[in-house]
């Protein structure tokens, strides 16, 4: 992936913003995400503010942002109030989603013609990083999974194509998940 987004949000002088602060940059606004419940919530904002495609790319579908009840019915509005609304996951593991009776995959299940599963090619490595587009301006992204520190944008476009890009480069060569619960019997 080209780059770290969290460069283009460094305000001149040495210190860095604290965690929530939100920032000013170009047409959007940043906010430095620390915690858990604020990953999850502007996680919420980001797939509230979809009109037509919401791309994931997690890990394993964590529960505590996108099994939360909150989401889903974000999710699920976007996808019954809009025949051309589209969900797209892309998973890296996804043995683990698959056992631990995930609610973003039972939903999943359902909506099969409105949200699409991938788990991604082996051919690229696995990305320690995870992030949400709504569409191509809003974001959160943080570098290391298994870390709650990121940054949300709700307006970065340019930010947005370089993530947006990669996702879909990725997405081309994955597996659907009518492959992947063949793979994980």
């Amino acid at each position: 992936m080209a780059g770290n987004p969290e460069e283009h949000s460094k305000q001149a002088g040495d210190k860095a913003p604290a965690a929530g602060t939100e920032l000013s940059i170009g047409s959007g606004t940043r906010t430095i995400l620390s915690t858990m419940p604020e990953v999850r919530d502007a996680s919420l904002r980001v797939a509230k503010s979809a009109q037509r495609l919401l791309s994931i790319f997690t890990q394993d579908l964590e529960p505590s942002v996108y099994g939360e009840e909150a989401f889903l019915e974000a999710i699920k509005r976007l996808v019954l109030a809009r025949s051309y609304a589209k969900v797209r996951v892309l998973l890296a593991d996804p043995s683990r989603a698959m056992v631990d009776n995930n609610r973003f995959l039972a939903l999943a299940r359902r909506l099969t013609s409105c949200i699409d599963l991938r788990a991604m090619s082996p051919e690229y490595p696995a990305s320690a990083g995870a992030f949400i587009i709504a569409d191509d301006k809003a974001l959160v992204y943080r570098l290391q999974a298994d870390r709650w520190d990121g940054i949300s944008d709700m307006n970065d476009p340019a930010v947005v194509r370089r993530y947006l890009n990669f996702f879909d480069e990725v997405w081309q060569t994955s597996m659907q998940e009518s492959q992947m619960r063949q793979m994980l019997m």
